[in-house]
């Protein structure tokens, strides 16, 4: 019998780096991939947003484990695409993510964000401080929720 041994939590600060879509390193593409497509089965991952969107890569050790991406449309900030591999769920490192981003959102001049959860995890968007506005959607077959959250 194989002894499967936990993932550990990155420490509290994480290691992070923020790229442009063209220096986003395999990586990223590979975590979003793996989570959007393979495991949820969304056909349609990558889209010309990633092209204007600022990008945001969580690390533990040498591996990245995590990824999202924000953008400006209309004036107002959005954060999407936030994606943690499987073994690191729970651990805290989606709300670090969400941190990175908020803080790179605030630093742009930013003071609200918005986002469009998954309706499954509201529940974790509400706990990073983050309230629904809207009535829930479909999204390539995925009920979703606009949420948003003055920074």
């Amino acid at each position: 019998m194989e002894n499967k041994a936990e993932s550990p939590a990155p420490n509290t600060r994480g290691t992070f780096y923020t790229h442009s879509y063209v220096e986003l390193p395999t990586q990223a593409k590979n975590i979003r991939e793996e989570v959007f497509m393979r495991e949820q089965g969304f056909t349609e991952e990558f889209d010309k947003t990633d092209e204007n969107a600022v990008h945001i890569l969580l690390f533990f050790g040498q591996n990245a484990i995590g990824t999202c991406r924000l953008f400006q449309s209309g004036g107002a900030w959005f954060i999407g695409r936030v994606a943690v591999l499987r073994e690191f769920r729970g651990k805290g490192c989606g709300k670090m993510l969400l941190q990175a981003a908020e803080r790179e959102i605030v630093n742009r001049g930013g003071n609200c964000c918005f986002l469009h959860a998954q309706c499954r995890a509201m529940d974790f968007y509400a706990r990073c401080g983050y309230s629904p506005c809207g009535h829930p959607f479909d999204e390539e077959g995925c009920p979703h929720v606009a949420m948003k959250k003055i920074l």
